[in-house]
């Protein structure tokens, strides 16, 4: 009824993935084609094509970038097996939608419109707007056939993915032994053997290092390097000097007119006797036969219509509140039910209006007329847009020009510049395989280390590096890849050489200590004051020490153990005591229960999908390590 999105919380979740990881719908035609190419992979003949698998690649690895910043490595995602990764997903994908078509999951067009109207990113005043849901649309570069055949496909996907990962299984057995294992506390006392103590004891030979060098002559290479000077040319430079006339500005605000403007909306309320479109005749005309009955009563006493809206009407989402749907305009109801609210008078009520859902009693409360914001409001923004509008054509005719006086006077940028009125920017070093950033992305480093730029000596074509921004740059100084030589890192060698062999002896050291402790034997040992672990509580422990702590034998106490630290040196603990968790209450057995529930749900929806893609014809593209875009 009237409140489905309301009972269906997780539609809404769906819609907004959609909405927000755009890379997911690029229209119906794009998502079902792959524009005469061969595709990448197909799932019973259905194509997942390259402008598909690209999309999903980048949002990938922008998500990564984000992720890992300065150290992003742009190169990452050439890797073979990433690839194949990304495209298995969408393979994936595309299984389920198949498996639930074929169980005839697929929502139909009225169910389609209520989760979308239900959605607060498509809606103005609490209430659904075609416009703006049209406009959310085109600012995301979807088309409403494609977004809402893919949410139709998901919501679909949804359902069996919700049936397995929901109704995994978990006994209370199960549940309790983790409980025990999880809050089993260890009072255990701690020593370190520190790398540091034995750095004296470690003698470093002239020898050692020269060896070192030469085993491992990779570690001291440096990579090509250029001192570039370079022109950014964009279209965001341009609007600074772009003036806008007021007549061109009230022109935009009158041909734009609907921009800047609410359409009319209506308040109304209702009375649903609801009876399923599939009801048999005589469900229906019982069904009309009591709707009348209650249309002559608010006849009667109009004034009751909010009471008798309580009394009578099925739609749980407003009967409450007097039958009230608030404030909403075209597109946002049922066709019948929308011609009936906008065909009748303030306070007037309509006869029985008949829709999929039952027959409808309808009261018009309210109308909200259309109204335009005026211009000195819009004014700004209005002028902002022209200038963009403006530059962008600008940028586009000097482009052309930018990229020929690059590519004609090679052998400077100051040329170029001048045509563009920008600035000669110098003193930027590079070096070949470095992260991309936003200024030297991966395809500006190819074109500074091109053979063309490097000895030939000329400027690099004029490269996009974002939207509507170009650069050109130019090498000034080139240094090729070279090893350092051996008396420049010699020290750090030998402080590296120390260092290891140092920790070494502290392993060593700890090894026949803890050998000595499980013997019986006292071996002199300094330790900390001992402190409680438990496998579920964080330590400032190594968790290598916690790991071997409890791995450890504990039938006879005190228990040794002992394992190399990962900082370097050695780690001991003398397990003193072991204490077991007491009764285990019904809350904290339902929590552990629920959560192996999750995770065996998880585990049966992972063996559906691999039987699923078994029964399904399945071609995939493979990648190899020299495959380029």
């Amino acid at each position: 009824m009237f409140d489905f999105v309301q009972d269906k919380r997780w539609l809404v979740q769906i819609v907004l993935a959609v909405i927000i990881l755009t890379f997911a719908v690029w229209g119906i035609s794009s998502y079902q084609n792959t524009s005469g190419s061969d595709p990448l992979a197909t799932v019973n003949g259905e194509k997942i094509g390259q402008q598909e698998f690209e999309d999903a690649l980048e949002q990938q690895r922008q998500r990564i970038r984000e992720m890992a910043g300065a150290s992003f490595d742009p190169t990452f995602f050439d890797k073979p097996e990433i690839k194949r990764s990304v495209l298995e997903g969408l393979v994936a994908q595309r299984v389920l939608t198949v498996e639930a078509r074929g169980a005839g999951l697929m929502p139909g067009d009225e169910q389609l419109a209520q989760i979308i109207a239900g959605i607060g990113v498509f809606q103005k005043d609490g209430k659904f707007d075609i416009e703006r849901y049209e406009a959310a649309l085109k600012e995301r570069g979807m088309n409403r056939l494609g977004f809402e055949a893919r949410l139709r496909q998901d919501v679909a996907a949804r359902q069996i993915t919700d049936a397995y990962s929901q109704n995994g299984y978990a006994a209370n057995t199960v549940a309790e032994t983790l409980i025990r294992l999880n809050e089993q506390q260890r009072i255990v006392a701690v020593s370190s053997l520190n790398p540091e103590t034995y750095l004296k004891q470690v003698q470093i030979s002239d020898a050692d290092i020269a060896a070192y060098y030469e085993k491992n002559a990779n570690e001291f290479q440096l990579p090509e390097r250029a001192n570039v000077e370079y022109v950014m040319f964009s279209a965001d430079s341009l609007s600074s000097t772009i003036t806008v006339a007021d007549s061109e500005v009230k022109q935009y605000y009158e041909e734009h007119a609907a921009e800047f403007g609410t359409k009319e909306q209506r308040q109304a309320a209702h009375i649903l006797i609801a009876v399923a479109k599939q009801a048999s005749d005589a469900e229906k005309l019982a069904a009309k036969a009591k709707a009348e009955q209650v249309l002559q009563q608010v006849k009667q006493s109009p004034a009751k219509f909010p009471s008798l809206a309580k009394q009578y009407s099925q739609d749980p989402g407003s009967a409450a509140n007097g039958g009230d749907l608030g404030m909403f305009g075209r597109g946002a109801m049922v066709k019948p039910f929308e011609e009936s609210v906008f065909s009748l008078k303030a306070g007037e009520v309509s006869g029985l209006v008949q829709s999929d859902y039952g027959y409808h009693i309808i009261k018009l409360l309210a109308v909200k007329a259309a109204k335009m914001q005026p211009l000195g409001e819009v004014r700004g923004m209005i002028v902002q847009r022209l200038k963009s509008q403006h530059a962008g054509d600008k940028f586009a005719e000097l482009a052309d020009q930018f990229n020929n006086t690059v590519y004609e006077q090679s052998d400077t940028l100051k040329p170029a510049a001048e045509l563009v009125k920008a600035t000669v920017l110098r003193g930027v070093w590079l070096s070949k395989g470095q992260a991309a950033n936003d200024i030297w992305t991966d395809k500006a480093l190819q074109a500074v280390f091109s053979e063309d730029v490097l000895k030939n000596k000329r400027n690099t074509a004029a490269i996009e590096i974002a939207t509507n921004t170009l650069l050109a740059a130019r090498v000034v100084e080139y240094k090729p890849a070279s090893a350092r030589p051996m008396a420049e890192v010699a020290q750090a060698i030998r402080q590296s050489l120390q260092s290891l062999r140092a920790a070494e002896m502290a392993e060593q050291q700890g090894k026949e200590i803890l050998a000595r402790l499980q013997r019986g034997e006292k071996a002199g040992v300094n330790w900390k004051p001992a402190q409680s672990m438990s496998r579920s509580q964080r330590s400032a422990v190594a968790p290598e020490l916690l790991q071997a702590v409890f791995s450890a034998d504990t039938s006879k106490l005190p228990a040794y153990s002992g394992v190399a630290s990962s900082r370097g040196g050695y780690l001991l603990a003398r397990i003193e005591a072991v204490k077991e968790t007491g009764a285990i209450d019904d809350g904290k057995r339902n929590g552990y229960v629920q959560q192996i529930r999750q995770l065996t749900g998880e585990e049966l929806l992972m063996a559906y999908l691999a039987d699923a893609k078994k029964r399904a014809d399945i071609t995939m593209k493979e990648f190899v390590t020299d495959e380029r875009k």
